[in-house]
Parts: structure tokens; sequence; C-alpha cells
């Protein structure tokens, strides 16, 4: 796992320039000095968003970087790793700013790391603007560095992560964490996994599944469980059903889900939060040959339930029940999973809102406010029961598809529903993983979409269940 703080912090200020975080509103001269009125006669009106570099005798001499105090979009902040000449760089913020935002210091970290990721196969990647890290900056170092490994992940090319290496980086983050870790494969997956066992029958790559159990240091023996299921399929040919070429170029993002759970259970270990935590990784490829299923086929899961195999391209739903059925034996207090699922819910709300469904009202708008808050966004879709009928079969309980050309994003979260028990509060994330071009903080490729979001709601239930216990 790479460690942002090694790369492009630094510790102690010897030289460094000053980057000034101020209001729109704010009165700048006295920060740069008769400087701001020729900045601003170049320039134009000072805009929200942009960053200013303010010259001097040898060059860039400091800046400033101009935001709204309405929101706590931590991204905006990786405008500073790419706008900032190279060089240390600390950062400056006013009382005032302070007062409105008491987390500045660690969303600007935040958002600087987020900013500076890059990511190369087999080259050392020269980090040569670095931010000063301060006391209060150093809060935001356990979510930076899920935000790198989650990347790191998806961007992976599929000859480099297979099953096993996806596997095994759980494995590792877990062990970091003191955490249990158990990785099942061979008879006792099909025994235990038919569904997901099935999906990864196909390939050379045997298919397996990682479960991490941990426990916060300060956390009772029976505090609340946190159950989190990430879809692994680290490449998706589409199976019998192939993709088109053009379908397939990105599909090694496919276990997106997995990163993005796996990077949310390291920002939870390392924040030491005062919970039980379980993970569940189901690491497949889907691939071709005389072993693969095919169209057709009717397949039981762990649940009992059968279920015809429209389509080899919806996998995914797949992979998840099983885990699903799992997670709930145990009981957990909040069941939550994430998966590159469908395309529909891309067509529906594109590759920046991943689509939110819950079967709890409360907890469903806990998270979207704080996606909303965060500037981390996603957006609820309906698990509209009226569909539930188009995935009845003659031959099985159920079918992975529908036979309707709509309402697809909806109707995968339906078949997973089947899954959960009633009485778990479950909440199903069918996210994009990628970013399609640069913008601040969210540089080009594998992304941990709401990844910030989920992490903050945690933080709020946790409040939330304690003080209701203490009432």
């Amino acid at each position: 796992m790479r460690n942002p703080e090694q790369l492009c912090l630094v510790q102690g200020a010897d030289k460094a320039r000053t980057v000034h975080i101020v209001l729109p509103d704010q009165d700048i001269n006295g920060l740069i000095g008769d400087n701001a009125l020729a900045l601003f006669e170049m320039t134009g009106q000072p805009q929200s968003g942009r960053l200013y570099l303010v010259p001097g005798v040898n060059g860039v001499a400091q800046a400033v970087f101009m935001i709204e105090a309405t929101t706590r979009d931590a991204a905006r902040f990786g405008a500073l790793a790419t706008g900032l000449p190279a060089g240390d760089w600390q950062m400056a913020c006013s009382s005032e700013l302070r007062a409105l935002c008491p987390e500045i210091e660690s969303d600007v970290t935040l958002g600087f790391c987020m900013g500076a990721y890059r990511y190369a196969v087999g080259r050392e990647i020269a980090f040569t603007t670095r931010l000063v890290l301060t006391e209060e900056g150093r809060q935001a170092l356990p979510l930076a560095a899920a935000i790198w490994l989650g990347r790191d992940l998806i961007n992976q090319p599929a000859n480099l992560l297979g099953p096993e290496e996806l596997a095994q980086a759980a494995v590792s983050t877990g062990k970091m964490h003191g955490a249990e870790c158990t990785l099942i494969a061979g008879d006792t997956l099909v025994s235990g996994y038919p569904c997901l066992a099935a999906v990864g029958a196909g390939s050379d790559r045997a298919p397996c599944v990682v479960k991490i159990s941990w426990r916060g240091k300060d956390a009772p023996e029976h505090a609340p469980l946190l159950s989190l299921v990430g879809k692994g399929v680290c490449f998706d040919t589409g199976g019998y059903d192939i993709k088109p070429a053009s379908g397939m170029l990105r599909m090694k993002k496919d276990m997106g889900g997995a990163a993005l759970m796996l990077a949310l259970a390291h920002a939870i270990m390392a924040h030491h939060l005062p919970i039980r935590l379980e993970l569940r990784l189901g690491c497949v490829e889907n691939s071709i040959s005389g072993h693969a299923m095919r169209p057709g086929d009717i397949l039981t899961t762990r649940k009992g339930l059968t279920v015809e195999v429209g389509n080899t391209d919806a996998e995914g739903r797949l992979v998840l029940s099983d885990l699903l059925t799992e997670a709930c034996e145990a009981g957990p207090d909040w069941l939550l999973d994430a998966a590159t699922l469908t395309g529909a819910a891309r067509v529906a709300l594109g590759p920046d809102l991943p689509a939110l469904f819950c079967n709890n009202p409360d907890w469903a708008q806990l998270l979207l406010r704080a996606g909303n808050e965060l500037g981390d966004a996603m957006w609820q879709l309906p698990l509209w029961h009226g569909y539930d009928a188009w995935l009845s079969r003659k031959n099985a309980h159920l079918g992975n598809v529908t036979d309707k050309p709509m309402a697809g994003a909806i109707t995968a979260a339906l078949f997973l529903q089947h899954f959960v028990e009633p009485t778990v509060k479950w909440a199903h994330i069918d996210t994009y993983a990628w970013n399609d071009s640069t913008i601040p903080g969210r540089p080009e490729g594998g992304e941990t979409l709401v990844l910030r979001t989920l992490m903050e709601a945690i933080l709020r239930m946790i409040n939330e269940r304690k003080e209701k216990e203490d009432a």
C-alpha cells in the first residue's frame, strides 16, 4: 500500500512558500500586499475555486486559493496539487475561515492528496509539489491512504490483478490492522458460495472469497456490527454473452465495488472506530471456456433459491447473492454492498453519481445528507416492488435478468434484496468506479466514489446510536 504521507506531504515548513486559503469577501491586501491589486487587474474579478499565483522577485512567491465555505468538498483542494509550482507549500487559513469550517486543514490535506495521486506500472513517480503536513491535517491521512489504495487496485491491469491478487491485497490490509483474515477457495468455495463459484468457473484463475473480521480496540464484545460486501470481478468478458471489444476496454474496473469496500474497511480500522466490522469480497474473473456457465443454466444459491441465468454478463449480482446471504447470517446492524453492477445506473445518473438503494428511509437520508454536504454525492433510486414479477421464472425461483429493456438498475437491486433478511438495514451502491476525465481532486482513472460520504455516514451512525444508548 502506497503512503501519501511519504510521497506528496512533507514534515516541517523550512523554505516552504505559502498558499492562502481565503473566502471571496476576504480582504487579501494584508496577505499579499501591493501584489493584490496587480494580480486581480491581470486576472479579473476574483472567483471562488480559482488558484491565483502571486509573483515575486524570484518567480512565484505565494498563492491564493479562493473558496466558498458552504460546502466541505475536499476534492476542490486537489487543484493545489496540480496548480502550484514545484516545491514545498504550507497552507494559511484565516481565523474567520476556521470558525466557519473547523475541519479546513484536514480537508485541504485530503484534497491535496486526492489531486496529487498518480498511477504508473514499473516506474517511480516523482511528486515535486508537496504540502506541509500540519497536526490537524494528519487526521486526513487514513482516508487519503484509503483513497489511494482503492484507486491503485482499480487502475491495476487485469494481468497483474486477478482474483488471488485482489484477495491477497485484502488480507494484507486486514493483517496491517490485526484483523482476522480467512481465504476460501476450492471445494469449500463451491459448497458455500455456489453462484460465485459458477461465475468464476470459466477462468483458469480460480475464484475465491476473502473474509475479514475486526473489532475496534474500544469496542465492547457486543458493539454494533457493520458488514461490508464487495463485487470483485477482476475482469469481465461477459462470458458466453460476450461484450463487444469496446465494452471490455475498462473491465479491469469491474472489481471497483470490492476496492471501495476494502478502502472503506481500511479507513474504519485505521480510525479505530468502536464497532465490529466484517468484510466479504467475492474475487472472480468472468471468462469463457468449456467450464464457464451458460445462458439457461440454473444455479442453486447459498440461500437455497434457484436462479436461471438469462445472461452471463449479469454476473455481479450472482457473486453478491451468496455473500449477502452469509453476511445476514451474522445479524449485522448495518449491511452495505457496492458493485459496478449495471450500465442502466450510468444511463440514469451518469458517471459521477452512484445509485443508492436502501431498505431503511432513515439510513438512506443520512447517507444522502452526508454526500451532499461533502460534495461526494449519490442519488437514491427506488426498490420498486412493482417490478418484482419481472424476475420470476417458470423453472427457477428467479432470473438474473428480466425480459424488459427498462429499469435495469432497479431490477438488479430487487434481485439482491431477495438475499437480504428484511430485518437487516441494507444499502446497495451501484457505482461506476472511474473518472472519465481529470477534474480537481479526481484524476482520470479508477475512483473510490462516495468513500468520503460512507466514512462520514458511519461516524454519524455510531454517534446517533451512542446518543440513544446514553439517553
